[in-house]
């Protein structure tokens, strides 16, 4: 059969369907290019924006908490310590809340920082329980641990964010259960590749036409009219992060008999990864001086915040404290008194906190000096940055008040004149 016969005209038809064709599949992938950049310019954003709320958020509650704290180790009346107590309690539930709001804004902009790995359940669940104890003890409720794995068993999970959703759970189970309850752990696996967790209480359940508004966010599904405190963000920050690391979440419950939450997660095989490197250090409150006199930078723009360091060390005699409210000002006050130690706030008037890591590490003038980041960023993968970059420890505001005299301790070990 021989090749078909195109007149004059038709090929010139053919040509310019052709063209036609690849001009419009051009356009279709510059449009597709441009949403594309649309998209992260957008997420970037959003990044840019959860950052800045972090810090703002969190940076007035540094001030309460703080000083709070101090204020606790003074001498107080009944009265007044019982007022104290009121607001501390209120500062921590208030930054609490912060802290869920900011990590679901987080997960639904597809920026929170996930490191999956192989984790062993059995030490998770221990130390969740651990933790959790006092609350149990208090309200008069035990724990049934029942495992039908070895305690070994590993999931694909993030560590931290999987300690933060099962806390999540115990301590709803604990809240909301009855005196003299029961809350069982029981994890088994189901297939070959899904390890179920169920938590089970013997409260006093949740009605079926619930159940759809159960993971929804600020619903505590009358709740609000007890004594049971909560935020009402809890279980709606559980799903996300139990789905956000593969896994899934279900509830059954009976009214009057309780309720069992049901997390299932991939299971895995191999042994646990090792972190490279510890973000912040494990360090022992103190609040010796051991002798030592010590000079320390604190590069901070906010006014409050200094006040409540220059607080803070107090409890540590012989500490010297240097303040510069301007990134350019603190790189010249870390060459000009050579500081043992230099503290450093990210959000600075004339320049990112970040440059000013990274110039007092190019220079060999103060490349040696250690820095703490003292900062309302929570961001994990600005903590994860930060380490890489050189950093001794990250601190996150609000800050405890033994947490940073001890990273100060750490961090400065052998440093000062002993004077």
């Amino acid at each position: 059969m021989g090749a078909p016969d195109f007149s004059t005209d038709e090929i010139g038809v053919l040509d310019q369907d052709i063209q036609t064709g690849s001009e419009l599949l051009a356009k279709r992938e510059k449009d597709l290019v441009g949403a594309r950049d649309e998209a992260n310019s957008a997420n970037q954003a959003k990044s840019d924006f959860l950052s800045r709320m972090s810090h703002e958020l969190r940076t007035p509650m540094n001030a309460i908490l703080g000083f709070g704290q101090l204020i606790d180790k003074t001498d107080l009346s009944e009265t007044n310590r019982s007022h104290l107590g009121q607001i501390l309690k209120a500062g921590k539930h208030l930054l609490a809340l912060i802290n869920d709001v900011l990590d679901i804004a987080r997960i639904e902009a597809g920026r929170m920082d996930l490191s999956l790995e192989p984790v062993r359940l059995g030490e998770v669940i221990q130390e969740v329980t651990d933790l959790a104890g006092p609350l149990a003890l208090q309200q008069d409720v035990s724990f049934d641990i029942h495992v039908e794995l070895p305690p070994g068993r590993l999931v694909v999970a993030d560590r931290q964010r999987l300690k933060q959703a099962f806390l999540n759970l115990v301590s709803n189970g604990i809240k909301y259960n009855n005196p003299g309850g029961l809350l069982s752990v029981n994890w088994r696996l189901v297939g070959d590749d899904r390890v179920r967790i169920d938590f089970t209480d013997t409260g006093r359940g949740i009605a079926p036409d619930r159940f759809d508004r159960l993971f929804g966010e600020f619903e505590r599904l009358g709740a609000d009219a007890t004594a049971t405190e909560g935020t009402g963000l809890g279980l709606a920050l559980t799903k996300n992060l139990v789905e956000a690391m593969g896994g899934s979440i279900s509830v059954t419950s009976e009214l009057g008999r309780g309720s069992t939450f049901t997390v299932e997660l991939p299971a895995a095989d191999a042994a646990p990864v090792p972190l490279e490197k510890a973000v912040v250090k494990e360090v022992a409150a103190t609040n010796g001086s051991n002798g030592r006199h010590l000079r320390l930078l604190y590069i901070e723009d906010n006014l409050v915040n200094l006040r409540l360091v220059e607080a803070i060390l107090m409890e540590r005699p012989g500490t010297e404290l240097i303040s510069a409210m301007q990134g350019r000002l603190g790189l010249e006050m870390a060459k000009l008194h050579d500081p043992d130690l230099v503290l450093l706030d990210l959000h600075l008037p004339d320049m990112p906190g970040e440059l000013v890591l990274k110039q007092l590490k190019s220079d060999p003038a103060t490349s040696e000096i250690p820095v703490v980041v003292l900062t309302a960023d929570s961001f994990e993968g600005t903590r994860r940055r930060l380490t890489e970059a050189g950093i001794a420890a990250f601190l996150s505001k609000p800050l405890e008040l033994e947490s940073l005299l001890g990273v100060i301790e750490a961090t400065t070990n052998g440093a000062g004149d002993g004077s």
